[in-house]
């Protein structure tokens, strides 16, 4: 089951919530009893390269080393 992050705006602590992806836009009551949260975006599973890293090595033309 994903985990969503949020954040309350009332005292700005930062909770986690296990729930179906189904229910992954409901609103989460803070843990402190507030209503006003908002839903964080999470890097957790995000692929891709971070910063100027490069890919290592394959890739054809991108990276390969095997045109030109």
């Amino acid at each position: 089951m994903p985990t969503y992050e949020f954040r309350c705006k009332a005292c700005g602590s930062t909770f986690d919530v296990k729930r179906p992806m189904s229910e992954s836009s409901a609103p989460a009551p803070c843990p402190h009893g507030h209503d006003d949260t908002v839903k964080l975006l999470s890097m957790v599973g995000v692929s891709g390269l971070a910063g100027n890293a490069q890919p290592a090595g394959g890739g054809g033309c991108c990276g390969g080393g095997c045109c030109g």
